[in-house]
């Protein structure tokens, strides 16, 4: 016989050694737990090495072949086009700034327009990834003209494409299981991710020099498919929104330390890391925020710079 209850199935992007994965196997296993058996939830990393990653799994969630799925805001914005004002360049101080964004008046917004796409954001949605920085194989990014022509490979969000491009480099769209094959064949010279990421998925055995730009943050948001979520009764809403909260707090804490510690061991295995001065960087930078002002609309860029500053 099936077993009664709800069984639920939760994909994620990232490896199966990664924090992101360990926070939420411990949120499902808790919500099993206090519902007495009545929810249980399935959670595949790497989205379960389907073809097509990150895009193929947002159009099953879509459709409700999966209920749950972690996913940032360039990503989503095929979709629902305000989630990029997560990755507008050189917007954020750090991680903390991004996510208060996120969890404010402009997430707010965000989940009103998934919602009207058949989309659930959680009360408290999204998990950190962190800020970003760029990898380099041959040699090392000092300064925006070291950018020129340097194949680097982005997630295939219309916001990172846009941004190297600027910035002088040719982008190149590889799912992020990928990386490492791309840069270790020299199908692309650069990348650029979190250096948790980095280190997850052990890019340091492909690339020589990391460049500390800090140039975007990237989160994960935790997203259901609506139908799927509005069976669910009340009571196990309120759970999983409880354990939801209490998980993603807790991964943001361990995230921040992830990130800060991972320079000392990239520097231990011999790479190189250098500064950059962002000023010049976001002077190359006026066109896409002209272009991004307007596809996210006035509203949403100005609850943005309210919260960052003029974006110029």
């Amino acid at each position: 016989m099936p077993r009664p209850g709800f069984q639920l199935r939760q994909f994620h992007n990232q490896a199966e050694t990664s924090p992101l994965h360990r926070h939420l196997v411990a949120m499902w296993t808790g919500v099993e737990h206090e519902s007495d058996g009545q929810v249980t939830a399935h959670v595949f990393p790497e989205n379960n090495r389907i073809s097509g990653s990150d895009p193929a799994a947002l159009r099953m969630l879509m459709s409700g072949e999966i209920d749950f799925f972690t996913l940032m805001g360039g990503l989503l914005a095929p979709v629902v086009p305000l989630a990029d004002f997560q990755s507008v360049p050189f917007a954020f101080r750090d991680a903390d700034q991004a996510l208060a964004v996120s969890d404010g008046a402009l997430g707010g917004l965000l989940k009103q327009a998934m919602a009207a796409k058949g989309l659930y954001g959680l009360e408290l949605m999204t998990f950190d990834n962190g800020m970003r920085q760029i990898g380099t194989r041959s040699r090392p990014i000092r300064e925006l003209a070291d950018l020129k022509d340097v194949t680097i490979r982005v997630p295939d969000g219309a916001a990172f494409v846009d941004t190297f491009r600027a910035l002088g480099a040719k982008p190149v769209a590889v799912n992020v299981n990928g990386i490492f094959a791309a840069l270790q064949d020299g199908r692309v010279d650069a990348q650029e991710n979190a250096l948790a990421v980095m280190e997850v998925f052990r890019l340091d055995r492909a690339q020589r020099y990391i460049a500390m730009t800090n140039h975007m943050w990237s989160g994960f948001n935790l997203i259901a498919n609506l139908a799927s979520w509005q069976t669910l009764p009340a009571a196990i809403q309120a759970l999983i929104e409880r354990r939801a909260a209490s998980t993603i707090r807790a991964q943001r804490i361990e995230q921040a330390t992830f990130n800060a510690t991972v320079r000392a061991t990239f520097e231990a295995r011999g790479l190189v890391f250098t500064q950059i001065d962002q000023v010049p960087f976001r002077h190359a930078l006026a066109p896409v925020y002209e272009r991004w002002r307007e596809k996210l609309g006035e509203e949403a860029w100005e609850l943005l710079e309210d919260e960052v500053g003029a974006l110029r």
